[in-house]
């Protein structure tokens, strides 16, 4: 039975979510999980995104309108950053560094624009999985919500994208995102790891296999679709 703190949640996803993994939001983790996020709460304590915007990724992008994922770890955790879509910010608030890295790789690939906002919401609505690993966190700690559940569903959304039959490109940006990639079938999918985009990762990429910087992301996946007839994602930011 699901818990009525994912009810409303759950009644709001696409058919097509509600379909292939509508039946988490029964499981006893997800009951845990609810329960873990209403105490974390009554105890005084931040959560981030607002409840409204915690599944907003899979509200957002469709599994049938499905072209690309793009894989972060939780969503921000300083006040006004999150909004359920990984990377993205909403527009007024301030570029965080690691979108910044992401603007100039993108200009660098595709020539496309720097933009003067962090939102994504166009990727989003254009087939673009925004998905972080984790969908909640503390104010002020990253990470904190790491352990309380979402993984286990986190983990079903890309194996449902995993199991369809048309081809997608899952972007793999640090450690903490490819080591989803043994969840991936590689001969049907599109694989792309890196490095994160980080400030910090940056700082190593002389010394790195796999920098972000110069991996080309955003080519390599219109390249991929188009190959095998598939639609490209419009990465403009415009």
């Amino acid at each position: 039975m699901t818990h009525p703190a994912w009810s409303a949640a759950r009644a709001a996803l696409p058919p097509c979510w509600r379909s292939a993994i509508g039946a988490e939001f029964d499981a006893p983790y997800m009951a845990a999980l609810a329960e873990f996020l209403a105490a974390e709460r009554a105890a005084g304590k931040a959560v981030f995104p607002p409840e409204p915007l915690v599944f907003a990724a899979l509200a957002r992008t469709p599994l049938d309108a499905m072209k690309a994922v793009i894989l972060g770890q939780d969503p921000y955790h300083q006040p006004g950053q999150a909004m359920g879509l990984s990377f993205s910010v909403p527009p007024g608030v301030r570029v965080p560094p690691s979108l910044r890295n992401i603007h100039k790789e993108l200009h660098a690939d595709l020539g496309v624009p720097v933009p003067d906002h962090g939102c994504l919401t166009r990727w989003a609505d254009g087939g673009v999985l925004l998905l972080n690993t984790s969908l909640t966190v503390e104010r002020g700690r990253a990470g904190s919500h790491a352990r309380a559940g979402w993984h286990a569903f986190t983990d079903r959304v890309i194996q449902a994208v995993n199991a369809r039959e048309a081809p997608v490109a899952f972007l793999l940006w640090g450690g903490h995102a490819r080591r989803k990639a043994a969840m991936l079938d590689a001969g049907r999918h599109l694989i792309l790891e890196s490095d994160h985009p980080s400030p910090l990762a940056a700082a190593r990429a002389a010394t790195s296999p796999s920098p972000f910087a110069g991996a080309r992301p955003f080519g390599r996946t219109n390249d991929f679709l188009r190959a095998r007839g598939r639609a490209e994602v419009d990465w403009r930011l415009d």
